[in-house]
């Protein structure tokens, strides 16, 4: 298998090519992780490396502020269940060293193509050197919202950043019920997939943040047929006429069944959810959509999804002593992704315990980012009589006490405790509570820690 691609290779191609590749069996040998450094050694020796690199005839790339990695490997599973062979960056290492660390298992020492489609998550930064160099078929963007305070600021500027780096011509995927997203580089060809409405959904934002107040058009007055949360929803403005644009794929939620069915101009099929989560039905259907762009038959692409589900890593649950124990990511840094977790949490039945590991500080002597998005963030739903017990662990424990407190949770349902193995103990884990435990993406091995550490305990 050939491949394609966009540039004959010289010497410092293939120079680069074979040290990278090295460069992997060299990091294992001495015990380090090979997630970026094989891609900056290529970069390095030969800057544009993806561009010389041979690509296979399908070529997905996503981005977007959240779910860009669950798509990605959802898409990556799926594709590889169907039979076919597939590379992408699994572990999001999504700049563009850690894409070229990735992809380079993708072809052989000769740059011969060895699989048949590359997933690739993108930062949405790094899309102005990625996507040039590797030329997708398909872009698929998820959302935008507001995200880290030092990066992306506020959504706007991250889709002006997007609009000046897309390709022309590059085929797009956009979600039609972001009012922001959906309206990326308007002359490029598009479709949008959406949810039809829901008996949750509201008219007026319950959210503290909203970033579509006004009309992106003419700031005029926005109306909302339907809200799901933030911005998100189908609008329209009632002094220029701006509107959502309509569904290619449009998907009808069964929360009976535990099923969606998406419907499109050739078709429809029914597909199980993967959880009740919104913000996971909107993954999967814009996971759908990618595929039918594709040319997949409804009924291949239900086959395939039958056999994957979303990484352990980010949503798992287990039993320990008796007790429902669901480790859940709730990513740091983003107000968004963890109100959307808060918000699903509280609309649970039942009782509810949690554990907070959500923090900017690594350690007394690394500062990372500051907590100014606890206070964008929707703890709000956390003040739920349902919420029994919050323990708040690590650096920023006493950051997160706080906000608790200004959202008006009790104090006597508050424990603190630096140490999150200690802090683990102060969970009353009582049979018919479900516990929660919520990290962030620089806190995933302190959750695995934790949840060891719980299980130890009640042995």
């Amino acid at each position: 298998m050939s491949g394609k691609s966009k540039k004959r290779g010289g010497l410092r191609f293939w120079l680069a090519l074979w040290a990278a590749k090295l460069s992997v069996p060299a990091l294992k040998l001495t015990g380090h992780a090979a997630t970026n450094f094989p891609g900056k050694v290529a970069m390095k020796l030969c800057p544009g490396f993806l561009s010389y690199m041979a690509h296979p005839e399908t070529v997905i790339a996503v981005t977007g502020t959240n779910g860009k990695t669950t798509v990605a490997n959802l898409l990556l599973d799926t594709l590889e269940a169907s039979g076919k062979r597939v590379c992408g960056n699994r572990e999001s290492s999504n700049m563009y060293s850690g894409v070229t660390s990735a992809l380079l298992s993708s072809v052989s020492v000769f740059n011969k193509c060895r699989v048949d489609a590359e997933v690739i998550e993108v930062d949405e930064h790094a899309t102005r050197l990625i996507l040039p160099d590797m030329d997708p078929d398909l872009l698929i963007v998820t959302n935008l919202f507001r995200d880290s305070l030092m990066r992306n600021a506020h959504a706007e500027f991250v889709a002006s950043r997007l609009d000046k780096n897309i390709p022309k011509g590059l085929r797009l995927l956009l979600n039609a019920d972001d009012l922001i997203s959906s309206g990326l580089a308007p002359e490029n060809p598009r479709a949008y997939f959406g949810i039809e409405k829901l008996d949750t959904d509201v008219t007026e934002c319950v959210n503290r943040i909203n970033d579509v107040r006004v009309c992106p058009k003419c700031a005029g007055r926005m109306e909302f047929e339907y809200r799901r949360y933030h911005h998100i929803g189908r609008a329209k403005c009632v002094d220029c006429g701006f509107a959502s644009p309509d569904y290619d794929y449009s998907a009808k939620v069964d929360k009976s069944t535990g099923t969606m069915t998406i419907r499109d101009a050739s078709g429809a099929g029914t597909y199980r959810l993967l959880s009740d989560a919104i913000y996971d039905m909107y993954n999967l259907v814009s996971v759908v959509g990618a595929l039918r762009q594709l040319g997949m038959s409804h009924e291949d692409i239900g086959a395939a999804l039958s056999k994957v589900k979303i990484a352990g890593i980010r949503r798992d649950e287990t039993t320990i002593g008796g007790v429902r124990v669901i480790n859940q990511l709730a990513k740091d840094k983003n107000s968004i992704g963890c109100s959307r977790v808060f918000d699903y949490i509280h609309s649970q039945p039942g009782k509810k315990e949690l554990l907070l590991m959500m923090n900017s500080l690594l350690d007394e002597g690394h500062w990372s980012e500051n907590v100014c998005w606890y206070y964008d963030c929707d703890y709000e739903f956390l003040a739920d009589p349902s919420v029994t017990h919050v323990v708040c662990a690590g650096p920023r424990y006493k950051d997160m006490k706080l906000r608790l407190l200004l959202a008006g949770v009790p104090e006597e349902r508050i424990s603190l405790e630096r140490d999150e193995l200690r802090a683990s103990e102060l969970l009353y884990m009582e049979p018919g509570t479900d516990v929660y435990l919520l990290y962030g993406t620089d806190t995933t091995d302190t959750m695995l820690q934790v949840r060891e550490h719980l299980a130890d305990l009640k042995k």
